[in-house]
């Protein structure tokens, strides 16, 4: 059997299951900060990507077995006055890695990023992920930057809690 990739139905009971599974297991991995996620994370989780009309979910499935997900939220780039699609998390699950399943994912993604009229696709990823970092310069993303002289752009954050 192929694995299909689907735009997720949030409200649909399986794909809130798929969905967390997979995060689940993504950050339980070393690249995903080792921490399972938490119970409210796993009640709460889908329906409040569902509230967010610019939360897009992406989810493979090996038949009903999830496979992968990208997780993906609309931002807007002001200097070129259109919408650009970040990709949140990108995961596959253990048993599936090295099949092209994150590359699919990001396909289908670059797919809904061109309908939506996105100028461009973003994301983060960790330094020490070179399995990750080589996928995403093979499908073409690199540092962003203005000007070499003013160097690559940092992912920074402040937490709230």
């Amino acid at each position: 059997m192929g694995i299909d990739i689907v735009k997720a139905d949030l409200g649909n009971p399986a794909h809130a299951e798929a969905l967390f599974e997979t995060l689940n297991a993504y950050a339980s991995d070393a690249m995903g900060g080792g921490k399972q996620l938490t119970d409210f994370v796993r009640a709460n989780l889908a329906a409040e990507l569902k509230k967010r009309p610019t939360a897009h979910v992406f989810l493979a499935f090996d038949g009903a077995t999830p496979a992968g997900l990208a997780t993906c939220i609309e931002g807007f780039s002001t200097f070129a006055c259109k919408p650009l699609l970040n990709i949140h998390d990108l995961a596959v699950m253990p048993q599936y890695r090295g099949r092209g399943i994150a590359r699919r994912l990001l396909a289908r993604v670059e797919d809904e990023a061109r309908a939506l009229g996105c100028c461009k696709v973003t994301l983060e990823v960790l330094e020490g992920n070179a399995v990750a970092r080589s996928l995403y310069r093979s499908c073409g993303f690199d540092g962003y930057e203005l000007k070499p002289e003013t160097g690559k752009a940092m992912f920074m954050h402040k937490p709230l809690a």
